[in-house]
């Protein structure tokens, strides 16, 4: 499939998408820029992949890349990890990240050791397997790009009459979220680079709020250094006529994906939800509906998931505005490390403070650690 970027290449290949030459001339573009202009990626997947092709140190000081909520482990609160701990007589299954984002008490690694029945589980399927011998809980979470997963395993759990599964819900809606940080005047955003997997689900429609309500622009981006770099030239190029546009058009279809969103539609509602760092946002969230409460695990163990208090010293909810960036947390790479996360965003492959630890800081190696300290 043809890719068209910011040159109106073929872009046909990884190889081509990391063109050493094509990302001198980009680079060589962006650099011309002296109108200051803050750009959010959204996505902690593209968070790690400016790191990890070193984009930022490339920019001028002019183009300010600040990450944002887009990290599914990171947003959820602490009071999902404690009703997560209270269940006690069901076997807990979550992906491997959320083990070990701090609750109030501690972790769900913490009550593994304890002797919770706690499992690491690739896909809400493995869970309702287990399901099949034992009474099973799937910590669901994520945003539009793992819903139709869960939603399609918990209308099989309904279809197969597998009575012992039961999903605790904290799914969110990444536009919502959006259209909270762009009403606070908490942070200054000038465009964004939109999540790809998210779109590849929603496609465009959904942001078209941004240019029209905000006056903000948007670039649904790939994940390589060019899509990138081509996504910010592009946002700078139409600042002034702001507009929501498609640089992934190799994945993401305008309309993305009607199945998946039918699934979404047919087994959960919109609801309010709590983000860490950004509180409660109504109809940001999804809840089961009706016919699908049996599986409701908030509902079968009394579970209400409130405001927990958060690590005072921990600053994650600032980073997931975009307020600071990870290395102005006084706890960053001191006292909070991925060895020793204090909040969900050190924790997470997705998470800022981890993206930045990894591929941005500087740092010389102390007595006993590897290279990059890890």
């Amino acid at each position: 499939m043809r890719h068209s970027n910011c040159f109106g290449n073929a872009m046909e290949t990884t190889k081509n998408f990391r063109d050493p030459d094509l990302v001198k001339k980009i680079v060589g573009k962006l650099r011309e820029n002296k109108r200051p202009i803050r750009i959010m990626e959204v996505c902690g997947t593209h968070t790690m992949a400016i790191g990890k092709w070193g984009l930022r140190k490339m920019l001028p000081e002019s183009i300010e890349l600040i990450s944002g909520p887009g990290c599914p482990v990171c947003v959820t609160p602490a009071s999902f990890i404690d009703a997560l701990m209270a269940i006690e007589s069901a076997t807990v299954c979550v992906f491997g990240d959320l083990m070990r984002v701090p609750g109030s008490s501690g972790t769900l690694e913490d009550a593994r050791s304890r002797g919770h029945d706690v499992r690491i589980v690739y896909s809400p399927m493995q869970a309702l397997e287990i399901a099949k011998e034992r009474e099973t809980v799937f910590s669901a979470i994520g945003f539009e790009t793992t819903i139709p997963g869960i939603a399609h395993t918990i209308e099989t759990a309904r279809k197969q009459g597998i009575d012992n599964f039961s999903a605790l819900t904290s799914l969110k809606a990444i536009p919502l979220a959006l259209n909270a940080l762009l009403t606070s005047d908490e942070v200054r955003i000038d465009g964004f680079i939109l999540p790809g997997h998210v779109c590849a689900v929603l496609g465009m429609e959904p942001f078209r709020f941004l240019p029209e309500r905000f006056a903000v622009g948007g670039v649904i981006t790939g994940f390589e250094p060019l899509d990138i770099l081509c996504s910010i030239q592009r946002l700078i190029e139409t600042r002034d006529a702001p507009e929501i546009a498609n640089n992934y058009a190799r994945v993401v279809s305008d309309n993305g994906n009607p199945h998946a969103r039918a699934m979404i539609d047919h087994v959960l509602e919109p609801a309010e939800a709590l983000w860490r760092g950004l509180g409660v946002i109504q109809d940001s969230g999804y809840v089961l509906r009706k016919e699908y409460q049996p599986f409701d695990a908030a509902i079968r163990y009394g579970i209400a998931i409130t405001g927990t208090k958060e690590n005072p010293g921990c600053r994650c909810g600032d980073v997931l505005k975009g307020i600071i960036k990870p290395d102005h947390c006084g706890l960053f790479a001191t006292a909070c490390t991925p060895a020793n996360p204090i909040g969900p965003c050190m924790v997470s492959s997705e998470g800022s403070c981890a993206a930045y630890y990894r591929y941005e800081r500087s740092y010389l190696p102390q007595a006993g650690e590897g290279v990059n300290g890890l």
